[in-house]
Order: C-alpha cells, then structure tokens, then sequence
C-alpha cells in the first residue's frame, strides 16, 4: 500500500520465528493479478527474507505441504468474497488454521486482513457496504480502510448498532493490529495519524473507542 515506506512490511518480517523467514504472497483476492505479485517482489526482496508465492487460478501446489512449510502467509488485497469462496472450495480455512496454530505468522492488507476475523465489512459486492462472514480465527469484526473511504465510519457505526455483526476493530490507512494468538497485543502504524477504534453497541448506538497506536520508525524503499 505504500510502495515509498516499507514499515509495516518490515514489522511483519521481524514477528517470523526465524532469521530470514519464508514470505509468501497469497494473491487470490485480486484473481492472482501479476501486476500485484510484482509489487510484492519489489517490496519483500527489499528485506531480510524469502519471498514466494501462492496461485490458485494455475497449477495449484499441495497446499498443505506448501503453506506449512512458510515463516509468514501475506495475504493480498481485492475481493474478499470471492477469495473465501476459492479458499473453502480448496478446503484452505482448515490449512491455515494449521499454520496460525503452529506458529506461522498471518498477515495482511485490506481483504487479507478482514479474512481472519468473524466477519468484516466488505466492498465485494457493487453498492453499498455490507458485512461478510470470515474465517473466525480472531473474534469480532474488522474494518479497514476507516479513514480512506468516507463510507466506512457511518456503515460500520450502523451495522454494529443494529448488531448486525459483533463488535469490531477498525483501522485506519497505515494502521495494523498485531494479535498474539487471539489477544490483540498492540497496534503500530506507518503514519503519524493512523488512528485504531473499538466499535462496540451502546444502548440504541455505538460507543467508539481509540486505541493506542505506536507509530513505526519509516523505512524507505529503494528507488
């Protein structure tokens, strides 16, 4: 997302239960867009690791044998619907359980961060915002992009008043929540002023709550 400042790629890297871990992108959210592989490429071979990548519209791997074997699963931005759907018809969800609960880190960006969660908030579908069940690997619900789509804040504000999904962890641009195992440890950001909410019912609305945020020391990408 930001191609200038590999902050926050950097941080992911450094959460790897080994020196120089295996990295590997899981595009299936963009339909395994070349251009977005590349862009990965650009950014991970820039850091101390092994960068590689997972496509599911191609000759597909083991999936087992391939995802277990990797230090970090990064998982890409797009349609977060149809990514699930591809990953439940290769029975992926019990896989990456497998990883989490071995070890290996779970990241992501946008759609690829909305997945681990119960449910999120998902421009999957033309018009209007509209919750999504997800794996369920962390409890709640998770909506990114919080101050960069000004439909995000009244949507969510919204949705969770209705109870119609649980209570949610937002996340503006730059921002990231770092969860060790289930808990939410903290949440760092590339930007001065990424800001991260809880979004909790309260009464007929919603209470919003902000979070401490750490910001990241910038790491500038090679030009």
């Amino acid at each position: 997302m930001e191609p200038d400042n590999l902050a926050l790629d950097a941080y992911v890297v450094s959460q790897a239960r080994r020196n120089t871990p295996s990295v590997c992108f899981v595009g299936t959210a963009s339909g395994d867009a070349d251009s977005y592989i590349v862009r990965f490429y650009t950014a991970f071979l820039q850091l101390d690791c092994r960068p590689t990548h997972l496509r599911l519209f191609g000759r597909t791997p083991d999936l087992q044998a391939f995802l277990l074997r990797q230090d970090i699963i990064y998982v890409g931005g797009g349609n977060t619907k149809s990514m699930l759907a591809v990953w439940r018809d290769w029975g992926m969800p019990n896989t990456l359980r497998q990883a989490w609960e071995s070890g290996v880190v779970l990241a992501g960006i946008s759609a690829g961060a909305i997945c681990w969660f119960e449910a999120g908030v998902t421009d999957s579908s033309a018009g209007p915002l509209l919750p999504l069940t997800c794996l369920g690997l962390l409890s709640g619900t998770c909506c990114p992009h919080y101050d960069g789509e000004e439909e995000r804040r009244p949507t969510l504000h919204e949705l969770v008043a209705q109870r119609a999904v649980p209570p949610a962890l937002a996340l503006d641009d730059g921002a990231a929540a770092h969860f060790v195992g289930s808990d939410l440890s903290r949440v760092v950001s590339s930007r001065p002023n990424a800001k991260a909410y809880r979004v909790q019912p309260h009464g007929d609305g919603i209470m919003e709550t902000q979070l401490p945020v750490e910001q990241l020391p910038k790491h500038d990408a090679v030009q």
